[in-house]
């Protein structure tokens, strides 16, 4: 008997922004999946992002009828597409050097003043 290639995953990301991941793709599953993310975050989306699965659309007409179903490829990309998660993640790691005193600014503040003191000796140098 050959292999079964690995299922892929069925993403649902609701407004709360939890994601959740089903090994199984068939109608079952796919109602399972749906009614326990759907209670899990007590949330109802607005939006389902999904890959091209044949038993997406019955399930999410039966227990979604109103939300919109996304099958275009980059649907849950968007931090990504437009390049702003290059910027958000610099940003936080230099917010985060900022605070360790790995650069020399307010290296001699105390760790709970030290972003605020930084900022201000950013702001005299600009």
């Amino acid at each position: 008997m050959p292999a079964r290639p690995p299922a892929l995953l069925q993403l649902l990301q609701a407004s709360s922004g939890a994601v959740f991941v089903s090994p199984r793709r068939d109608r079952v599953a796919a109602r399972r999946f749906f009614t326990r993310a759907i209670a899990t975050t007590g949330v109802r989306p607005a939006e389902v992002v999904t890959d091209r699965a044949a038993t997406y659309p019955m399930v999410l007409e039966e227990l979604l009828p109103a939300a919109w179903h996304r099958t275009d490829q980059y649907a849950n990309n968007g931090l990504k597409r437009d390049g702003s998660a290059r910027i958000i993640i610099g940003g936080h790691a230099f917010i985060q050097n900022l605070r360790r005193g790995y650069y020399e600014l307010a290296v001699e503040e105390p760790v709970s003043r030290r972003l605020m003191v930084a900022f201000d000796e950013l702001a005299l140098a600009i």
